[in-house]
């Protein structure tokens, strides 16, 4: 007998079940899909509302609440609710040890480079857990609503989550029962939302500036024929609304002479100023003055002095703006529209200083918090093969490459390339013999490898041991739509290969990101004279590796004058590797070169010419 679906919220028949686009927040999160109508909608389950608080209480007999009802348990029971867990996706406790006190609940530190777990009661649990609950919610309230099963999703991500944060999403979606079809770009997904009726003949480049409650993202993105395609990406995964909170309620604990530490500690008087925070700012949309108490504490705040207190924060964001620019190497004047993304563009200061940035009104005529949801339905429906006039591309943030001889770093995709790619090169073996090669994966933009982040190690075992040289071994980065790297090495001789998927075992900020940008442009003179030199060292290291062998396999047919000045040469030549100056090593590498070719290329003569022997030529 066969089955037949019928989605009981539109009565038609239902060919197969529904994918849905996930927006997982720091503060909020919502599921959107397409309706009947072909239209991308947000998904209000029960009159809840759109948004989804990303909160989840642990209660005493072991329920668990998330959303709206685990809201309100931010003040009475702060240390088993847990909120902002995107913050900790992917993350070591050494990359939030800064910020931790900002969490009302027990972030553990075991170890400063495994991921963090967080303590509620007696039981650990990992960010990606909880990311589940939170994305479980999501799924129970979207089947609700629509009386269809959910099993498929795409979910968004910041630009700037690494392989790390973005695997730590997939995982969680896993967990909550989702097979997630694509992890996508936020400010992409933002960019699919604004882009509907768009003209395909027309090409516009435009700047996605996206504030949520905890991250921050700027992208450039080009359209064209239907193409979105983000030029270049910055941003900062620990920017974002929940600053603005942070700075008032420091704010009056300065004005209301209070004991910051002792506030601290206080997890419900926190909470209830955190909260108190969040809503000041948002009456500063309507009103100049907030004036209200907590107890005996005055929460005081007049709207100058809130935008006097946030400007730093707004100004970094602009500084952001203008390293995207830089990357995609585009002028302000070649801007054609600016689209405003997260909850906390609706700051006036914020709508403000980015309008004078890119010298133009921005667009925000989209609800702020949905068009990250409302794009990534779209994108639900493109892989479901309902949009065949719509491709992405996104771009990774930092170079990928290996480590060579000399600890040099050697680039195989190369930062802003298009994603999904794919690069690779080929290697040999530089010792006789050499039946493994150790393969160190890294990310960066500088010269040494000690300078950039190490993601992966691995041997590539079993190469059939042949001379230096001899082996090739090809090893190829493939890059997904999700930004997960694979590589795979393999020796074309043999066969043998090795394929390995990389996980970092902890996060990198976007601080890190940016400093490592900057580090490679500052030190570029240095990085470049550094690398010549090991390049130097290297080639010298092997051609002495090469003419010791050579001098100890075919001494009897070169003379002992030959030998002893082959020898002197080697002596001068290990001399200037260990004065460290390129020009003299590169010098006496010439020098060897020169004094041995004629009898290397005599001793090439006799075999061939003993090869030779007793065979006639045709």
């Amino acid at each position: 007998m066969a089955k037949v679906s019928i989605n009981l919220a539109t009565g038609s028949i239902q060919k197969e079940d529904i994918i849905v686009g996930i927006d997982l927040g720091t503060t909020n999160s919502l599921v959107a899909f397409i309706n009947p109508d072909k239209n991308p909608q947000v998904i209000n389950d029960l009159g809840r509302g759109v948004l989804v608080p990303s909160v989840v209480h642990f209660g005493p007999t072991g329920d668990v609440l998330v959303g709206n009802e685990a809201k309100d348990y931010l003040i009475t029971d702060p240390q088993n609710t847990v909120f902002s867990v995107k913050r900790l996706l992917g993350r070591s406790y050494h990359d939030i040890e800064n910020y931790k006190d900002f969490f009302s609940y027990k972030v553990i530190d075991d170890d400063t480079e495994s991921l963090v777990k967080i303590k509620v009661g007696d039981k650990f649990y990992t960010p990606i857990e909880l990311s589940a609950l939170i994305l479980k919610e999501l799924k129970a309230r979207a089947e609700h609503a629509i009386k269809t099963p959910v099993n498929r999703a795409v979910i968004t991500v910041p630009a700037y989550f690494n392989d790390s944060q973005r695997q730590a999403t997939r995982d969680a979606g896993k967990l909550a029962g989702l097979d997630v079809l694509r992890i996508v770009n936020e400010p992409t997904a933002a960019s699919l939302a604004y882009g509907i009726g768009l003209d395909p003949e027309e090409t516009k480049t435009i700047a996605v500036y996206d504030l949520g409650g905890g991250t921050f993202d700027v992208s450039i993105l080009q359209i064209q024929n239907g193409i979105f395609e983000v030029l270049a990406t910055n941003g900062d995964t620990f920017l974002g609304g929940d600053d603005f909170d942070r700075i008032i309620v420091d704010y009056w604990i300065e004005k209301n002479n209070l004991n910051k530490a002792e506030i601290i500690a206080n997890n419900e008087l926190a909470q209830q100023l955190r909260l108190k925070a969040e809503e000041a700012k948002k009456a500063f949309a309507h009103q100049s003055l907030f004036n209200e108490k907590i107890g005996e504490i005055w929460c005081t705040l007049d709207r100058n002095t809130f935008e006097q207190l946030i400007m730093p924060k707004v100004q970094q964001t602009i500084t952001s703006c203008q390293n995207a620019l830089k990357d995609a190497k585009l002028t302000i004047q070649e801007i054609d529209e600016v689209v405003m993304v997260g909850g906390s563009t609706r700051t006036a200061l914020v709508k403000k200083m980015v309008a004078e940035f890119f010298g133009r009104p921005v667009h925000d005529e989209l609800n702020p918090d949905e068009v990250v949801a409302l794009g990534a339905a779209i994108q639900a429906d493109i892989l479901a093969g309902n949009r065949k006039d719509i491709l992405l591309l996104d771009v990774t943030p930092l170079s990928l490459g290996i480590e060579t001889m000399g600890g040099l770093m050697d680039v195989i995709i190369p930062r802003n390339s298009k994603v999904p790619t794919k690069g690779g090169r080929q290697y040999t073996t530089s010792i006789d013999g050499q039946v493994n090669m150790k393969i160190a994966v890294y990310q960066g933009e500088r010269d040494l490898i000690k300078e950039n982040r190490k993601l992966a190690e691995f041997n590539l075992k079993g190469i059939p041991s042949m001379p230096a040289g001899f082996p090739k071994v090809d090893i190829n980065f493939l890059l997904n739509a999700d930004g997960i790297l694979t590589i795979q090495a393999i020796e074309l001789r043999s066969g043998v290969k090795q394929e390995v998927e990389v996980k970092p075992t902890y996060g990198i900020t976007d601080e890190q990101v940016e400093q490592m940008l900057m580090d490679s442009i500052t030190h570029a003179k240095d990085d470049v004279s550094q690398r010549m030199l090991i390049e130097a060292r290297t080639e010298g290291e092997q051609m002495i590796y090469t003419v010791e062998r050579f001098l100890q396999k075919n001494g009897s047919y070169v003379s002992a004058d030959e030998t002893e000045q082959t020898n002197k040469h080697l002596a001068s030549l290990k001399d200037a590797i260990a004065t460290g100056d390129k020009d003299l090593i590169l010098k006496n590498i010439d020098e060897i070169n020169e004094y041995t070719r004629p009898f290397a290329e005599r001793l090439m003569d006799q075999a061939i010419s003993t090869a030779m022997r007793g065979k006639s030529i045709e």
